[in-house]
């Protein structure tokens, strides 16, 4: 099929069942996979306190995974520009994601698809995306409740105000944004979706983030997603 045909390509794909079962896994792990999903603006605090969980959750024993917004985009969803190093115009641009409001639905789906085949190895996972859309978010949620189990899904919400994320501006993006020099920033010319029912809401600009952390480790226990103790 030629790169301008338009035709929707027919692929015969099957899903395979394996002999090891998520709950075999479980069974071993000692505790139930779920995906945590941190969302919220830019320097609001969501990869310091995603670490802080990763950490607290370690040392009780619980097998994790951590996926990180700028981490990501350094590799399984590159920029067309970062892709340029290995890959020529066409594949970069195709492939290659920016930050249209299309490109941050793909991000956050092909996100989605890694956390769910990580949740279903029975791996607590963490994500810290900003995901400013309700709708990418509530496709995420369906995606690996509808493969998994309810309850598989939780939104944590790290609500700090706009003033107090754009004052920290740890990478000089408000700045950029404020100067007109980045298009399309969340919370400035983008908007930013804020939760309407996350499992966990944690006030980001009133406690420090080791005390948020053990708030969403708390909440795990409460939920019997990990032993109350290890």
């Amino acid at each position: 099929m030629s790169a301008g045909d338009k035709r929707i390509e027919r692929v015969e794909i099957t899903w395979h069942e394996q002999s090891v079962s998520r709950e075999d896994r479980e069974q071993l792990n000692g505790h139930a996979g779920c995906v945590l999903w941190f969302t919220g603006l830019s320097g609001c605090g969501k990869s310091t306190i995603a670490n802080l969980v990763d950490r607290l959750l370690h040392l009780r024993g619980v097998r994790t995974a951590l996926l990180d917004g700028d981490n990501i985009r350094h590799g399984l969803n590159a920029s067309p520009d970062i892709l340029l190093n290995r890959h020529d115009g066409p594949f970069s641009e195709r492939f290659g994601l920016g930050f249209s409001a299309q490109d941050r639905e793909e991000n956050i789906r092909r996100i989605g698809a890694v956390a769910q085949l990580f949740c279903a190895t029975g791996l607590v996972t963490l994500t810290a995306f900003v995901s400013p859309y309700r709708r990418d978010r509530k496709a995420v949620r369906n995606q690996i409740e509808s493969l998994g189990r309810p309850g598989d899904f939780v939104e944590v919400f790290v609500d700090t105000p706009l003033e107090i994320c754009e004052s920290r501006d740890p990478k000089g993006l408000y700045r950029k944004a404020r100067a007109g020099e980045i298009k399309s920033f969340t919370g400035i010319d983008d908007p930013y979706e804020a939760p309407s029912a996350a499992e966990i809401v944690l006030a980001g600009g009133e406690q420090p983030p080791d005390v948020l952390a053990q708030q969403v480790v708390g909440y795990l226990s409460t939920a019997g997603k990990i032993a109350t103790s290890r």
